[in-house]
């Protein structure tokens, strides 16, 4: 079903601080899942996760897709091949002379390769399925219903990232403002248009402040920090204690890997310890980077490189993957970042520093299994991070890579068609993301029951704090 091209409206909703937080930590790549409200059965035994299989009827995710112009998914991509070349990165893949010119009028137009959007992709891959003919979807676990009383979810199509990349390369100085800033605008209207849903004769209003009843798709929780400036003079940060975002509800995804994949076959000699290349500076969370960097930097065995995601940069970057036998994963301005995923890739032992990170598909995996997880201050200890990386033994490294390569295809979203419409991988990224907001079904229907039975005047508390 297309989407409908509508003209966009000015609507007198007010932003909320959800939408509001996007707009100004935009590393967080962001989609909207709205629940259908309505009385429900909640299952005695819910379905685990090695019971879901897309070949079975009964276990599969029933997907509405809400009505947004294509003006908030499709029409920005649009939007971005219209422009002329990024001057945030020394080269622009999608505007070099020799590679793919500008698309025609497509009605599916291919995603950015910029490293800067590419990453945040999740959204086009996600929409493609279900935009992808029925007769070509029976390895999806998602099931595209055209009825929405017939839904279990409903998907909110907004390609969020792409809307804050293009502001971002069009005019930074109005980023954090609410005049001139379009992106800011294209929320405000997404909130708007996602407060009321008419679902069949009952009129239910989702209130995205008090966001229960929907399901957020992040690559991290990162980024939703405060300043607290009672502490260190205002320069610690902390996490921001609301009820909007909730590992109980939402789905923590995978950003989408820069780098191409190593198969295990294809593996060489790796002749360095440890590898990172990536900026030494960085805000919030990241300014552990900076410590870590002058404790490695002269340590034998160990690269570190300062780089960007150019073309240059991501030769470099495969061949410090390929090479190294681990590859540090610290904070950059949220916990996690691509880097983690070329390096499962590029089959280099993740070594992730951090006390806060959330990861995708956990329950799914362990990432135990193939990763070498520290805490901050064992990092920080002068000579302990390599002493540590150096008394894991060859059988060891070699067990990690070989659960790695099991778990490699789980990461990736290109299905390998145009306009990402076609069969998706089973055991994709795509998959994988459905999976895990059905397992979230039961929990969010559970608290709109409770909600229901409230006496009239009285407050339920919102609890989405898993801690």
């Amino acid at each position: 079903m297309a989407l409908k091209n509508t003209p966009s409206s000015s609507l007198p909703c007010s932003i909320t601080s959800l939408f509001l937080s996007f707009s100004l930590f935009c590393a967080l790549s962001f989609s909207l899942i709205l629940l259908i409200n309505r009385p429900t059965s909640i299952p005695n035994n819910p379905t685990s996760i090695s019971q879901i299989s897309p070949h079975n009827p009964i276990n599969s995710l029933k997907v509405y897709i809400f009505n947004l112009p294509r003006s908030f998914n499709y029409g920005l991509l649009d939007t971005y091949w219209s422009l002329p070349p990024d001057s945030r990165i020394p080269s622009d893949p999608d505007h070099e002379p020799g590679t793919r010119k500008k698309p025609g009028n497509l009605q599916y137009p291919p995603y950015p390769e910029n490293p800067l959007i590419k990453q945040y992709s999740a959204e086009y891959w996600l929409l493609g399925d279900l935009m992808t003919p029925e007769n070509l979807r029976s390895g999806s676990f998602a099931k595209r219903v055209y009825n929405e009383n017939e839904a279990d979810v409903i998907f909110v199509p907004f390609f969020a990232t792409l809307s804050a990349e293009i502001q971002l390369s069009l005019n930074r100085g109005v980023f954090r403002k609410k005049s001139g800033n379009e992106d800011y605008q294209r929320q405000r209207e997404v909130v708007c248009l996602s407060r009321i849903l008419r679902l069949g004769k009952n009129l239910v209003v989702v209130i995205i402040d008090e966001i229960a009843p929907a399901i957020i798709l992040v690559v991290d929780f990162g980024g939703w920090y405060r300043i607290d400036a009672k502490s260190s003079n205002g320069n610690s940060s902390e996490r921001i204690q609301h009820t909007q975002v909730s590992l109980l509800k939402d789905v923590i995804i995978p950003y989408t890997h820069l780098l191409p994949v190593l198969r295990l076959s294809e593996d060489q000699p790796r002749h360095t310890l440890l590898y990172f290349k990536g900026a030494k500076h960085r805000n919030r969370g990241g300014v552990i980077r900076a410590k870590l960097w002058d404790l490695l930097v002269n340590e034998p065995g160990v690269v570190m490189e300062e780089g960007f995601p150019n073309a240059t940069g991501k030769e470099q970057s495969i061949k410090g993957m390929r090479t190294s036998e681990f590859c540090l994963h610290p904070a950059g301005d949220t916990p996690t970042s691509c880097r983690l995923f070329d390096a499962i890739q590029s089959l280099c032992i993740p070594v992730i520093v951090s006390d806060h990170i959330e990861l995708p598909f956990e329950g799914m995996i362990d990432y135990s299994d193939y990763s070498v997880i520290v805490s901050v201050n064992d990092a920080l200890q002068p000579k302990w991070l390599v002493s540590h990386l150096r008394s894991i033994s060859k059988n060891q490294r070699a067990k990690f890579r070989k659960n790695m390569a099991r778990f490699q295809p789980m990461f990736v979203y290109d299905n390998g068609h145009p306009g990402g419409i076609g069969p998706i991988p089973q055991n994709g990224a795509v998959n994988q993301i459905w999976k895990k907001v059905y397992q979230k079904v039961p929990l969010i229907k559970e608290a709109i029951v409770r909600d229901r039975r409230k006496p009239p005047g009285v407050l339920i508390p919102l609890r989405c704090h898993c801690t």
